[in-house]
């Protein structure tokens, strides 16, 4: 448990700017929720049986909580390493790197964890949903931000400057918020691109939060579950065996 000061380090740290950091991770999905949502929405009928901006809330629950966590690996946990230095003081205190990556691991998802619980409140202030599962989206938002942190610190132990991580936004996260189920069915796109987005972390989110925000029990969810937890674990190993290189 020597992790968790690490993850007390980085709260004390955020908790100075708590209030602007939580404004801030609210600002752009809210623009998602109002500018599509009601915007798109206005022009559509209804999507499965629902009025589109009930479709896409699940959806920006989901880009939100990817995109907190990412963040947080990346920038955050890139100056804390490199910067900052903030790893090598601490390694040379009783914690091992494999404290230091499972403390990054956790609050970079509990930070996606703050952020998606935020936005489910809106949701659920507007009318959006209603019904009690939709609390279970609260453990796939924590699962989902382990899943997408692990990822970031892949790239955070790889990156040389900053600049690096455009690469992952630009070539990895922005195609896969359009081949998830974000904004659209998936079944909208060609066979091959629906196939391939179905094994992305991103859509196992979605195919759970979605029909918990609904009122219904999500079909298959072990699988789902399953899924993000293996992409947690494999690339958090992966990160830690990049960082001991790194950092030797």
């Amino acid at each position: 448990m020597n992790w968790v000061a690490v993850w007390q380090r980085n709260f004390f740290v955020w908790r100075k700017m708590a209030l602007p950091a939580l404004l801030g991770n609210l600002a752009d999905p809210m623009i998602y929720m109002f500018g599509l949502g009601y915007g798109l929405g206005g022009l559509l009928p209804s999507l499965e049986g629902q009025p589109y901006v009930v479709f896409l809330s699940a959806g920006v629950i989901c880009a939100s909580t990817m995109n907190a966590a990412s963040f947080e690996s990346l920038y955050s946990a890139f100056a804390r390493m490199h910067e900052q230095k903030t790893w090598e003081a601490i390694l040379n205190t009783p914690l091992g790197l494999a404290d230091i990556l499972l403390g990054e691991l956790v609050w970079a998802a509990s930070k996606a964890l703050l952020s998606g619980a935020a936005i489910l409140l809106v949701i659920a202030l507007m009318g959006l949903t209603r019904d009690s599962l939709a609390l279970w989206v609260l453990p796939v938002i924590f699962l989902m931000g382990l899943a997408f942190a692990a990822l970031g610190l892949v790239f955070t132990t790889l990156a040389s400057s900053y600049g690096f991580f455009m690469y992952y936004f630009t070539l990895f996260v922005t195609p896969m918020t359009l081949i998830s189920g974000v904004f659209f069915p998936v079944d909208q796109l060609p066979g091959w691109l629906s196939s391939l987005g179905a094994w992305l972390p991103l859509a196992h989110g979605v195919a759970l939060a979605r029909p918990l925000l609904q009122g219904h029990v999500p079909p298959d969810p072990l699988i789902h579950v399953a899924a993000l937890i293996a992409t947690a674990f494999i690339a958090w190993r992966l990160a830690l065996a990049l960082a001991r290189r790194r950092l030797a």
